[in-house]
């Protein structure tokens, strides 16, 4: 137990906080604190339709093919924005389209995701390069963005964020209730497979930043925690864009300042804030 003692004193809080040199490290992150901040407000309504369309797990089984295909990049000494991205928009797709109905969603989900984790641990482990790169994709870094990356993950964003706008009234309808949306002529099939492209783009963008183990911290949990509070189709995506963002950029600049992974902070941020919502929400009445 006595390796154990540095992690409760002063030396293992210094771990988890230490400011020493705070503002010139905040001058390393400045890119990553923008491609957060873009993706948590992209993330947070994404998560919304996520949320209304039960579709959670689905998230989860994106963020493996996203990890294989950022992995493959790696590997090959390619895009590794370019990899998670094809990844993330062919598991997409392939959910779309085999798994129109929650049940078989959830078995094609259940089969990509193993399938797409195994592939991405091989091609790990074949790739020689620096150790640091192999767990950041797994539970993201805290520089982990420069110029060329911010401006194709804002620009993927920028595409996701579109999609979404387009079919929002068709998206809302049959995410609400599916059925009379297509009794009433609403093309379903296409406005449900359009999201999963908005939501594969979205994925792999937060492979980037947080890791694919940790995407639901900010594509699940904010939209979680907002419809706890209100039920307003206005102000759900915006308190889900709100928690997003303040997870995202709260959890660099605190990983900042120490020297464990960002994914504890931004986990805890993001589940701090869900267990307040959640307290508030049952002592009050929802907007």
């Amino acid at each position: 137990m006595t390796h154990l003692l540095p992690l409760v004193g002063p030396e293992g809080w210094a771990r988890v906080f230490n400011f020493e040199d705070y503002g010139r490290l905040l001058q390393l992150v400045q890119y990553s604190l923008l491609a957060a901040a873009v993706l948590g407000v992209v993330g947070g309504i994404v998560g919304v339709f996520v949320m209304q369309r039960d579709m959670a797990f689905a998230v989860h089984g994106i963020s493996e093919l996203s990890f294989a295909g950022a992995a493959a990049a790696l590997l090959l000494g390619t895009s590794v924005v370019a990899g998670s991205l094809v990844g993330s928009v062919v598991a997409a797709v392939a959910i779309g389209l085999l798994g129109p109905r929650a049940r078989d969603r959830n078995s094609v989900i259940g089969v990509l995701m193993p399938f797409g984790l195994g592939l991405g641990i091989l091609f790990l482990a074949l790739y020689d390069g620096r150790a640091s790169s192999k767990f950041g994709l797994l539970t993201g870094q805290i520089i982990s963005v420069d110029g060329p990356q911010l401006g194709w993950l804002i620009a993927i964003c920028a595409v996701a964020l579109a999609i979404v706008l387009v079919i929002w009234r068709p998206l809302l309808f049959d995410s609400l209730d599916p059925d009379v949306a297509a009794a009433r002529g609403v093309p379903v099939r296409t406005v449900s497979l359009l999201f999963m492209v908005a939501l594969g783009l979205v994925v792999s963008v937060a492979v980037q930043i947080v890791g694919a183990l940790l995407v639901l911290a900010l594509l699940v949990t904010p939209a979680a925690a907002a419809l706890r509070v209100s039920a307003s189709p206005v102000v759900v995506p915006v308190l889900a864009a709100s928690f997003a963002v303040l997870a995202a950029v709260g959890g660099i600049l605190l990983a900042l300042g120490g020297s464990l992974p960002i994914s504890p902070y931004v986990t805890t941020i993001s589940f701090l804030t869900y267990l307040v919502c959640r307290v508030v929400g049952s002592v009050g009445t929802r907007t």
